[in-house]
């Protein structure tokens, strides 16, 4: 008997025993298990990368992470987005037109232009060729026209023709004269002669315009014959005059605004080409220092006009800066100011939004902040 219970001992170990079973599915669901976990944790650090897993909630705001109120209270803003600083005008890119050798740069960074300024200089010698060679047929065509009798009915049209082609003339002569007034009063301040130049400027625009008015109202004539061949050559010769001053103004790179010089790409004697990716002046109005922000779309709606904001800076620590919302785009668009991270193909579009900041602040042109929107 004693032996029989030992044979049947035995082969219940070989089988596994009738308990032996259920403890070896144990084991192999725990290994299971335990592997299934290794795994999921694997796939989880592979997907984040080098970023902290978030256990709590996340916000769609991209400065979630900045503390509340500093009584610890209700928090002091209802969206952040990111932003950057530029001048009350925008930044204002000048380049040239026309292919050239660049004459001069009578301006410094930093110098305070007025409107119509002189930035850059391209060399002139064959426009101011091509412009006497065009008033030289000018002259000649006018010539031709006066040796004969003016088509009738026409006669007072043929003189506002000539009265609008003399007041451009002074036009042209009085822009390039204030140019030389504007230079010299920059190594030499003399207030008279700028103003005077200034005043010359303006009466010959006047004029051109009350001349331009009249030539319109004659040429508007019912029944008005056309021009016969001599007056049709002298009105082609004006305008391939027209043309060459068109062409040699070109040659001036002029500040379209009073503003300030915030950075110079043109060197003297370099050649240059018209290219809007490297602009050879650009310029802005920093009497009012601005934020371009880019609102998510889900914080659209707390935006108003006239919030009140203030503005972070990396440069400046944390102080803050006090400003107001000026103005709301129309529409949502996607991003252009370059994103701290990486966005991801589901992010969503964003509404620019511009602040006036308040007072004078220590922010340049291009430094990138961090908008938050009082409640």
């Amino acid at each position: 008997m004693r032996a029989t219970g030992n044979a049947m001992t035995a082969d219940e170990h070989l089988a596994g025993g009738p308990g032996g079973n259920a403890v070896y599915r144990t084991i192999a669901i725990g290994a299971g298990l335990l592997s299934l976990c290794l795994v999921g944790f694997i796939i989880a650090v592979m997907v984040t990368g080098s970023n902290p897993i978030q256990l709590g909630a996340s916000s769609t705001s991209p400065r979630a992470a900045e503390p509340s109120s500093a009584g610890g209270g209700t928090q002091a803003w209802v969206a952040a987005a990111p932003g950057r600083v530029e001048p009350r005008s925008g930044l204002i890119r000048l380049g040239t037109s026309l292919a050239g050798r660049v004459d001069a740069v009578p301006v410094v960074q930093n110098d305070k232009v007025s409107e119509g300024e002189v930035l850059v200089r391209i060399d002139d010698k064959e426009a101011r060729a091509r412009l006497a060679a065009a008033e030289a047929e000018a002259a000649r065509r006018k010539r031709e026209r006066d040796a004969v009798p003016i088509t009738a009915g026409r006669e007072n049209v043929s003189k506002a023709e000539d009265a609008v082609f003399t007041a451009e003339r002074a036009v042209m002569s009085a822009r390039f004269e204030l140019d030389d007034a504007i230079a010299a009063n920059r190594k030499t301040p003399n207030a008279s002669n700028l103003s005077n130049a200034r005043r010359r400027l303006a009466d010959a625009n006047d004029k051109l315009r009350q001349e331009q008015a009249a030539f319109a109202s004659a040429q508007n004539r019912s029944g008005l014959p056309l021009p016969n061949a001599l007056e049709a050559g002298l009105i082609a010769a004006r305008s391939d005059v027209t043309l060459a001053e068109s062409v040699l103004d070109k040659t001036r790179i002029r500040a379209p605004i009073a503003g300030t010089v915030l950075q110079i790409n043109a060197k003297v004697g370099e050649l240059v080409a018209p290219s809007p990716e490297l602009p050879l002046i650009v310029m802005g109005d920093m009497s009012i220092v601005r934020v371009r922000a880019e609102v998510d779309e889900a914080d659209v709606g707390k935006i108003r006009k006239d919030q009140r904001v203030f503005v972070k800076s990396n440069a400046t620590g944390n102080k803050e800066f006090d400003g107001k919302v000026v103005e709301l785009a129309p529409s949502l668009a996607l991003p252009r100011m370059g994103s701290r991270g990486a966005r991801r193909p589901t992010d969503v579009e964003v509404m620019e939004v511009v602040i006036d900041l308040d007072g004078s602040v220590p922010l340049l042109p291009g430094m990138r902040t961090d908008v938050f929107f009082r409640r």
